[in-house]
């Protein structure tokens, strides 16, 4: 008869299924920033970006206001290793005239007892941060501020609502301060649902969802920083306020609104608010059986149809009275003293028929709270990208806690409707008192940590006057290398290329290139085309060259090179041709003409012997002549920059500056004979190779080397060699984070401060991972993933600071390229005697081309130190093979001219 009568609170799983879809939408509603005004799930950001990681410890104060009663707590929190917290409480009563006067009455109430509490627990000297627990709905823009958006449970206090409550309770406090002899800090502003998630998060690292079922009812969890709308910033994680209770104000549960619950609605302090806490919370469920007990005897269905006082008197059955008809162990012996409290004088079938009420009433409030809480379980599920999700939810209230069925109801249900997810519920020791505590501690140690890891990254954040300083610097350096009586001690070389033009069209023919400048080794066939059907087309292949050979003998890495050209002119079928040959050679070289190259020293990890000092050139013949196979006419040797600016060149004749920003970093440009002054003649110009990677080893930087980038530099093949390159190449850029990390995680602020053994590994952290750290598009589960490939078993905060210090590496080493070639680019500025100078800079490089800041950074800063010029980067489209090719193609046209 019962079953019948409440058919509709009977919910089925599809019925669940479709609330937790009808919630899931609601959430999405509630964090766009468009939807958001319109969204009765609020969810509120918290600012509580991170939960407890077992390292905090000290004294702080909380104090709770929400419940029934206002409660003070101190809370030690042990750093001994075991996670140990210490809870001292005092509790006080909340007077209606309290919550139910003014503001001011309200606040100074709350700083009397916190004065109170201080008095017993003889705090009253101590400087101590306080965590304001209010169990209210609030706006937040920080941790430490909070708006009230409206009273709930039977609190209504006068100008309050709309004002800052942080601000009205430090008013208060200060008004005690100079009197009482008190210094309170006021750090955290902390809903009880959050301190039941921190609370929890303390014992157990898993835990990423706080509910509260009580007298209120509400559930908060870990959101992605990206999914939050009305908080700037992508990064990292912060801790959503669902604010779960208004679901269905705007309707979207009207369908499972039985007449009692529009009658309980109706009869409310807050008719048409707040209407799925009515449904689950304790504080409604009393009223809710007594109005399905009063009609249905009415209607003469128990009671023998007599009504009397108790049931038609509003709050007469509480939750209390329900929990107790619910013991089944106590058969009907608790519901029959009840009711016969009641003045209801139940026969035994009466006794059967009201406890069965009350089982329907408690059930449909753990099968709805149980398909919110599994629809924030999947969002957190999908948010990481899990097929399954092991997690913890911690949780407070009296519902919960004192009702005897209840726990079990919610966690069965629960786990029906996400079987995806393992879920751990972890019941919260003083959610609202400890939590805050926790909430206060986590922010101090985030405050703390933020200062260290602040100062560790200082020296990376280079201002504009410094920046000035590199550019000014870098431009005398230029100068002594240009000059005949410096140019023999300048770190930066300024070697003449003798490549005296640039391409104009005309250049034909068939060209080899060699390409050797890293780890690959590439030989190419290109055909060039002049006039309207202007070409170039190239084959190539790429050949290894094996460490051994990177480090061995002189003679041994050229007959490697040689032997690999036999093979590709055997596989172009070109052996017998003496075709004009133009080699890349991307490392420091003294040329006295286009076809003669002294290599001045190896850099990027080279070290075979007998070479340094010698002609390269004539290295490549000797070996061609040992191999007797074929001959080759070597026009040119030239360096990769130039061939970038070449490249570049043939597409734009406005591109007299060839920048490579990837595993090493140089420039060269287009110089006046005129200044320069190691090479005779005046008449035109000539391509400078400044192999300005050496600038600062004379020491004129050291102001900005960090300890980080010294130490790189020592454990380096060339120690005390290319300071600048060290700096701003994406050869190096990985081992300065490593070096930082392993700064930070031994200050105990990264990896809970154990060092693990990849990253005692030189080399470990290649520059790719610092291009794909820093991608926006990547959430920081894909950075805690790659972190993982690495062997760092990091946590979300961890990702956060990895991805910050892979951030202010690479953008120092764009700054610091920026300002370096803002020196030139003001040199052809004032060659050229312009007032306004427009230029062309050829770029290559991975740094640049796959790093996702490097170039827009470098842009600006050229644009910051040197206003007066208009700068356009064009990518080159493989300087060291096409540029070689051109080099040579112009060389011979300048050669053909020569002799006619």
């Amino acid at each position: 008869q019962v079953d019948r009568y409440l058919y509709h609170m009977r919910l089925s799983d599809d019925v669940l299924l479709d609330v937790m879809a009808r919630f899931q939408a609601e959430m999405v509603k509630g964090l766009g920033r468009d939807t958001n005004p319109t969204a009765t799930v609020k969810m509120l950001p918290s600012f509580v970006r991170s939960l407890p990681d077992g390292s905090e410890k000290g004294d702080f104060l909380a104090v709770d206001l929400g419940g029934s009663q206002f409660r003070a707590h101190q809370v030690k929190v042990f750093d001994d290793g075991k996670q140990s917290s210490q809870l001292e409480s005092k509790f006080y009563p909340t007077p209606k005239e309290v919550i139910q006067g003014s503001g001011a009455e309200l606040f100074d109430y709350v700083a009397d007892c916190l004065l109170d509490f201080m008095e017993t627990k003889n705090l009253k000297h101590k400087k101590l941060p306080l965590g304001f627990t209010f169990s209210f709905p609030c706006k937040q823009t920080k941790l430490e501020e909070g708006v009230l958006l409206a009273w709930t449970k039977h609190f209504k206090v006068r100008g309050v609502q709309d004002t800052d409550v942080v601000s009205s309770l430090r008013k208060a406090l200060q008004k005690h301060k100079a009197s009482f002899d008190i210094d309170v800090d006021v750090l955290a502003l902390v809903n009880d649902t959050v301190g039941t998630m921190m609370t929890c998060g303390y014992d157990d690292q898993r835990c990423e969802v706080g509910l509260i079922i009580g007298t209120g009812t509400n559930a908060c969890y870990m959101e992605e920083m990206r999914h939050i709308d009305l908080v700037e910033g992508d990064e990292g994680r912060m801790c959503i306020n669902t604010e779960w209770g208004a679901f269905g104000d705007d309707g979207a549960l009207d369908d499972l609104c039985t007449e009692f619950d529009r009658e309980l609605d109706l009869g409310s302090l807050n008719p048409g608010k707040q209407l799925f806490e009515k449904m689950i919370s304790s504080l409604y469920l009393g009223e809710l059986v007594r109005l399905i007990l009063l009609k249905m005897t009415k209607e003469g269905l128990l009671f023998n149809g007599k009504v009397s006082t108790a049931l038609l008197t509003k709050g007469k059955i509480e939750m209390k009275h329900v929990s107790a008809m619910e013991k089944y162990k106590e058969g009907l012996s608790n519901t029959k003293e009840i009711l016969t409290e009641l003045n209801l004088f139940p026969s035994e079938e009466d006794c059967v028929a009201v406890q069965h009420v009350c089982t329907i009433v408690s059930f449909r409030s753990a099968n709805l709270c149980a398909a919110a809480l599994a629809a924030i379980l999947t969002r957190l599920r999908e948010n990481k990208k899990l097929l399954r999700m092991r997690t913890t939810v911690g949780i407070d209230g009296g519902l919960y806690k004192t009702h005897p069925q209840y726990a079990k109801r919610l966690h069965k249900v629960v786990r029906r409707l996400v079987p995806t997810c393992d879920v751990r519920f972890l019941l919260s020791a003083s959610g609202s008192g400890r939590g805050a505590a926790m909430v206060t501690a986590v922010a101090h140690r985030l405050a703390a940590q933020r200062q260290r890891i602040d100062a560790t990254l200082a020296p990376f954040l280079l201002p504009l006057g410094i920046l000035r300083e590199v550019k000014d610097k870098m431009r005398a350096e230029l100068e002594y290398g240009l000059k005949r009586e410096t140019q023999a001690n300048a770190t930066v070389k300024m070697l003449p290329t003798y490549v005296c033009g640039t391409p104009d069209g005309t250049e034909k023919g068939k060209f080899l290139a060699l390409d050797l400048g890293g780890t690959n080794f590439r030989v190419l066939l290109v055909k060039i085309k002049s006039g309207r059907r202007r070409s170039v087309q190239m084959y190539n292949k790429i050949f290894a060259i094996p460490l051994e050979i990177m480090q061995g003998t002189g003679e041994e890495l050229f007959d490697h090179i040689v032997q690999c050209i036999a093979d590709f002119l055997e596989y172009m079928g070109i052996k017998g041709a003496r075709l004009p040959l133009g080699f890349t050679f991307s490392f420091p070289c003294r040329q006295a003409s286009i076809d003669k190259g002294t290599l001045v020293g190896w850099t990027k990890g080279f070290k075979a012997t007998n070479c340094e000092g010698e002609d390269v050139v004539d290295m490549l013949r000797e070996a061609i002549k040992r191999r007797n196979e074929f001959d080759l006419d070597i026009v040119a040797v030239v360096n990769d920059t130039v061939g970038t600016m070449m490249t570049c060149g043939y597409e734009d004749p406005n591109c007299e500056i060839g920048l490579i920003a990837g595993t090493g970093s140089n420039v060269c440009y287009m110089e006046d004979m005129k200044n320069i002054e190691i090479v005779e003649g005046n008449e035109g110009k000539m391509c400078i190779n400044t192999e300005w990677g050496a600038f600062g080893d004379n020491g004129c930087i050291d102001n900005i080397r960090t300890k980080y980038d010294k130490e790189v530099d020592e454990g380096s093949l060339n120690p005390g060699k290319q300071r600048y390159e060290k700096m701003t190449s994406g050869m190096y850029l990985g081992e300065i984070v490593r070096q930082i990390l392993i700064d930070l995680t031994k200050q105990g602020l990264l990896f809970r401060g154990h060092i693990s053994e990849s990253l005692r590994k030189r080399g470990i952290f290649e520059t790719k991972f610092l291009s794909q750290i820093e991608s926006d598009r990547l959430a920081l589960l894909q950075v805690r993933r790659i972190l993982q490939q690495l062997g760092l078993d990091s946590t979300c905060d961890d990702s956060i600071i990895v991805k910050e210090v892979c951030g202010v590496v690479s953008r120092r080493a764009a700054r610091l390229c920026g300002a370096g070639l803002a020196a030139i680019v003001e040199k052809k500025r004032e060659n050229r005697g312009v007032e306004r100078l427009q230029i062309t800079v050829g770029v290559d490089g991975t740094l640049y081309k796959l790093h996702p800041h490097f170039s827009r950074v470098l842009r600006e800063t050229v644009k910051e130190l040197a206003p007066q010029c208009d700068v356009t980067f064009m990518l080159s489209e493989d300087g060291s093979g096409k540029g070689a090719a051109l080099i040579t193609a112009v060389a011979k046209r300048l050669h053909n001219v020569g002799q006619k």
